[in-house]
């Protein structure tokens, strides 16, 4: 007696088989850019003003005797910790953007959506174009934000615009009033920072104008423990958010027949990405389109809206675009550095016009 297989078994196994391809071909993906991240970033310690090959590389980053002393000199004391910063701001950009894009159902979202940029750049604003020479003098030296006092000028702004937020996300009921409530303080801040750039004389214009560009050669060693514990705690709960941003997927209403606690879950979210997006701010400046072009990137390649596999995703492809964007903008082999933002732009909008054409909506980009 042969066992016969019903239309609907068949029916059952194909789909059976299809996931687990989906899953096979999702976990090569990751393993791809993962080599692509180690890539990235051994290229960043070896390429600059001067080259340095792999290999020796490799040998000073497990102890070993360079060639040439100067050589360990560069990559330990200069390459690496601005290696370090771009992998964790990226990562941390691209998850917040990830999450903002979640919670707002909003394929245009943006880690700055909620106004922590803008509270950073009123921090810093204050501090460089009202003290006067100060200010400039904070700025000098080796990378843009050297000195750990714009740094806390950034994270305090961030700080008082996420109190702000968190008293709102409170209190509203949607998500879209947070969403606007969160552009209007930008724009009301924006204002305030114009105000006084308008009333501020040249140098110290230039001063915060060389701020907005982004660096991410502005953490030493002495302040990596800080970043690296912020971004990584933030990183962290993003991971364990992964379930609510799911559920929140298909809508509020969905998530709370699934036993979601809406408001925790939203300031739990909210507060991730102010942790992210205030941490790289204080620290890099406001670096923009990472954290709006690589959720979608993560989406496109891996076919899929699962948090689960898009937040591992997001860290290690934001990891990849910042790192490619510092070797742009450093132009290898040339004195020249430019603008970190004008590169993050350069290489991001050509990957929403992208995505936009290829998709009929931007909307798409939200189905499973």
């Amino acid at each position: 007696m042969t066992a016969t297989t019903t239309p609907l078994q068949s029916l059952s196994q194909s789909s059976i088989h299809h996931t687990r391809l989906r899953h096979a071909n999702q976990l090569k993906i990751m393993v791809v850019l993962l080599l692509l991240l180690i890539g990235a970033f051994l290229l960043s310690l070896a390429t600059g003003s001067v080259t340095i090959p792999l290999d020796q590389i490799i040998t000073i980053l497990t102890g070993g005797e360079a060639t040439r002393t100067t050589w360990i000199t560069i990559v330990l004391d200069f390459r690496l910790p601005k290696a370090l910063t771009a992998l964790l701001a990226g990562a941390a950009l691209a998850v917040g953007g990830l999450q903002m894009q979640t919670l707002f159902r909003n394929p245009l979202a943006e880690p700055y959506v909620l106004g922590i940029n803008a509270g950073a750049s009123l921090g810093v604003a204050l501090i460089v174009l009202t003290v006067g020479g100060t200010g400039t003098m904070l700025l000098a030296g080796i990378g843009l934000l050297g000195d750990m006092g714009i740094a806390a000028a950034a994270f305090i702004g961030s700080a008082a615009a996420l109190l702000i937020v968190l008293t709102a996300a409170a209190r509203v009921q949607s998500v879209t009033t947070l969403l606007i409530l969160g552009l209007m303080f930008g724009f009301a801040v924006s204002a305030v920072v114009s105000l006084l750039l308008y009333f501020s004389i040249a140098e110290r214009v230039q001063a915060y104008i060389n701020w907005t560009f982004g660096s991410f050669g502005g953490v030493t060693w002495s302040q990596m423990p800080i970043f690296a514990l912020m971004i990584i705690v933030g990183l962290i709960s993003a991971v364990v958010l992964t379930k609510p941003l799911n559920a929140l997927l298909l809508g509020e209403h969905y998530a709370r027949s699934l036993g979601v606690d809406i408001r925790k879950a939203r300031m739990g979210i909210v507060l991730s990405t102010a942790l992210l997006t205030g941490s790289v701010t204080a620290f890099c400046g406001p670096i923009g389109f990472i954290g709006i072009a690589v959720p979608h990137l993560c989406r496109s390649l891996l076919h899929t809206s699962d948090h689960r596999i898009l937040t591992p995703a997001a860290i290690l492809l934001g990891g990849i675009v910042a790192l490619l964007a510092d070797l742009v903008a450093q132009m290898p082999g040339g004195q020249v550095v430019l603008p970190l933002n004008a590169v993050t732009a350069l290489l991001g909008a050509p990957i929403i016009i992208a995505l936009i054409l290829r998709r009929r909506s931007l909307r798409t980009a939200f189905a499973s």
